[in-house]
């Protein structure tokens, strides 16, 4: 396998950032807005009703504007991640990537602000003139001390959430991170020596928490780059001056000798094995410098077995990520209304994170982060990033932690209906691509990218290949490839590259036998044969038939009945009996959505139907995901006699015969299949009642074809795919035209499919 690069090019990074649309971010309006009505309705004259309303209680600005989802990050750009000083317009991408992270993981709308100004008392008097638009305000990326002062002037003038996410996003995170360290090695946490490495607004912010947690103030040893903070030390900050001590420890390596912990925010590098080496019995080691943290894992792990160790890297295990709190304590606090983020929110945060890492991992994290059993442990101490659960465990946390503490000016009362409501808020169309790549990325398969002279599939592979999602072979002319190789300075030198055109091809002769023998009674002779597997078309299923590759791409530079005749030939069914379908996914808010059959069969009867639903069903399990079946249809449930609606509801039942653990009804028209609601309301029967369909199988191919095409174009979807389902191998077509990230989703979705047959049946 070629060496991963796994640094993105800085070229990528702009062109992300520039895109078709300048930015990460957007303004999208949530009310109908398509008439003049709705417009007077939104604005002039109507929109008088609510001001009205606001005016006589200020508390109906949360019922009537977006107040209360909404939070401000605000900076100055005067402590941007390690760029330091960079100025307000620069740290604005930063703002931008918080706003994201807000809105993906936790539904928070964010209006990111970059302050021109140094001087802290312009900055505190302008967040407050501003502060009435904002239900919270985090704070970000502001140097110390002057970071202290404000966020403290803030809290005490203000009557919103105000958090410094530097300081208390990192505190939050590596003070349940301890709690669970030391419960893994058994030290009582009255009894630990703690040194710090770093002694800025995060560093301090960590001091503080780790002694509301129970650290004896004489066991905390802090660092800076003069080394201890002891009592002889002048010139120091107040903040500094909370954390003197009395003690003859000078350096770094005097205070780690039977220390029980390290905790380093400062830089990479400067932790040695020699020091980690004088540490007492199971000592626990936070590096958490980014890129490069104070010790790499690799090297600290070498140095003793018995280390637990977390780092700021999501490649190591442990990673320390502020996004497992500060979306999830927002929530909880702009639910409630809270006034504030007090200490007893934050240590709730950290008690709820800490305890969720204790609980058995869903099989969906497993595969997102390519385990088997993500077990509470030594290298399992903090949940992963992407745990879906930590938005209903933390949220309410915060939240009841508000209500108990008095901050709290909206009273939750059923928490159970509170989970569900979180569990339902969040789009799930990006998390099921993020979770999709972290599966493949556990095993890498070989993949063939037909068509690898073309710039998007040849930037598409770089892409998987740097990312570990697929081992990427070339199929194409090699000239052309390696001239768009150095032209756009692609970093594919060492990836394989096969030319059918002009390169050695050493098993070609049992390339070209098994393809004769497969079809000699099909009209092939042998010289023909010969001819179609020096075509490259026919030459990469047969790699992945011959077993030197697991899966196979191809179509976006050619029209799909070209593309998928070699497929079916070489790697099409077991047997006649066997239907072959095309799926796409459709990216929805509500989740993944599977259309099928989109491209293969024009007008199938009941019996491929059936086989049609059972097909796609297997790639949904696949994906992890409980298949729900829609099949649909003009009308509802036997209301029609119609040759359609009885093939369908044949096809039901065949499919009921054959796979009874199935969930799946119909006939029904697709308003039916989409709103659960009015599915209850009409026709209460119904096996998808209170189940979400997510596989819909339509009638035939005009159909599914227009509709998938219809939602891509006009609702804004992205479709992955199309997939075929049906084969003895794996293979799917792309779009004619197809983009880079529909030709990454896919090579991934390739990689699962490659995945899952080394267990299964076929």
């Amino acid at each position: 396998m070629p060496k991963k690069n796994r640094t993105i090019r800085k070229k990528d990074i702009l062109e992300y950032h520039e895109g078709k649309r300048p930015g990460k971010i957007e303004v999208i309006p949530t009310k109908p807005s398509n008439s003049q009505r709705d417009l007077s309705i939104a604005y002039s004259p109507g929109v008088a009703e609510p001001c009205v309303k606001i005016s006589e209680n200020k508390a109906n600005a949360y019922r009537y504007t977006a107040k209360g989802n909404l939070v401000a990050v605000i900076s100055n750009g005067t402590a941007v991640l390690g760029l330091g000083d960079i100025g307000p317009l620069a740290s604005k991408p930063v703002m931008e990537g918080k706003g994201v992270l807000f809105k993906i993981f936790a539904d928070i709308d964010v209006f990111d602000l970059e302050l021109d100004t140094t001087n802290t008392e312009k900055f505190i008097e302008t967040v407050k003139i501003l502060s009435p638009t904002f239900g919270g305000i985090n704070l970000e990326d502001i140097s110390a001390p002057e970071c202290f002062e404000i966020e403290h002037r803030l809290r005490e003038e203000l009557d919103i959430p105000i958090m410094h996410d530097d300081q208390h996003g990192t505190a939050i995170i590596t003070g349940a991170a301890l709690l669970n360290a030391l419960e893994v090695v058994k030290k009582d946490i009255k009894e630990i020596k703690v040194v710090f490495n770093g002694a800025g607004a995060s560093a301090i912010s960590c001091a503080f928490l780790y002694l509301s947690l129970g650290v004896l103030p004489e066991n905390l040893i802090m660092c800076d780059s003069k080394g201890v903070i002891h009592s002889g030390r002048k010139g120091l900050t107040n903040q500094k001056m909370k954390f003197i001590r009395k003690t003859p420890l000078r350096s770094l390596d005097e205070a780690l000798k039977k220390a029980d912990v390290f905790v380093g925010l400062s830089k990479g590098n400067i932790l040695t094995q020699e020091m980690i080496m004088t540490m007492g019995k199971d000592p626990i080691v936070f590096a958490l410098a980014n890129p490069d943290p104070e010790i790499s894992y690799k090297l600290a792990k070498s140095s003793r077995d018995d280390i637990i160790m977390a780092t700021g890297r999501s490649d190591n295990p442990n990673q320390v990520n502020n996004v497992l709190g500060f979306p999830y304590i927002f929530r909880g606090a702009l639910d409630v209304r809270a006034s504030e983020i007090n200490e007893k929110m934050k240590l709730a945060a950290v008690h709820a994170i800490a305890e969720l890492a204790k609980e058995p991992v869903p099989e969906i994290v497993n595969l997102a982060y390519g385990s088997r059993n993500l077990t509470f442990g030594p290298d399992y101490i903090i949940p992963k990033p992407f745990d879906p659960r930590l938005i209903y465990t933390v949220a309410p946390a915060v939240a009841k932690a508000a209500m108990e503490s008095g901050v709290a000016k909206k009273s939750i009362d059923n928490w159970v209906s509170y989970e569900n409501d979180l569990r339902n808020r969040l789009g799930l169309d990006d998390k099921f691509i993020r979770l999709v790549m972290e599966k493949a990325k556990t095993d890498p398969k070989r993949v063939v990218f037909n068509e690898a002279d073309n710039y998007k599939v040849l930037k598409a592979a770089q892409i998987v290949l740097e990312e570990g999602i697929a081992i990427p072979i070339l199929l194409g002319n090699e000239n052309k490839i390696k001239s768009l190789n150095d032209e756009y300075s692609l970093g594919l030198e060492e990836v394989k590259i096969i030319d059918t055109k002009s390169s050695e091809l050493p098993r070609i002769s049992e390339y070209i036998d098994s393809y004769y023998k497969s079809r000699q009674r099909k009209g092939v002779g042998y010289d023909e044969a010969r001819r179609l597997l020096l075509n490259r078309d026919y030459f990469g299923p047969m790699m992945v038939k011959m077993g030197d590759a697991d899966a196979y791409l191809t179509g976006s530079m050619v029209k799909y009945p070209r593309a998928v005749k070699p497929v079916m030939e070489i790697l099409g069914p077991k047997d006649d009996n066997r239907t072959v379908a095309g799926v796409y996914v459709m990216l929805t808010k509500k989740g993944p959505r599977f259309f099928t059959d989109t491209t293969m069969n024009q007008n199938p009867d009941a019996e491929k139907i059936a086989q049609i639903a059972c097909e796609t069903a297997e790639l949904v399990r696949k994906m992890n995901i409980e298949p729900r079946i829609a099949l649909l249809s003009y009308s509802n449930f036997g209301s029609s006699s119609g040759r359609t609606s009885v093939k369908m509801r044949d096809a039901m039942n065949l499919i009921r015969m054959s796979d009874p653990s199935l969930i799946v009804d119909g006939e029904m028209q697709a308003n039916f299949a989409v709103d659960n609601n009015l599915l209850k309301e009409q026709f209460p029967f119904s096996d998808l009642v209170g189940k979400d369909p997510n596989v819909f199988v339509f009638p035939g191919l005009s159909s599914a074809n227009i509709s998938y095409k219809l939602l891509q174009s006009m609702g804004s979807m992205e479709a992955v795919g199309p997939l075929l389902v049906g084969l003895t191998y794996p293979a799917h077509i792309l779009q004619l035209g197809c983009s880079v990230r529909e030709i990454v989703n896919t090579a991934a979705m390739a990689v699962i499919d490659a995945q899952s047959r080394e267990t299964s049946d076929l």
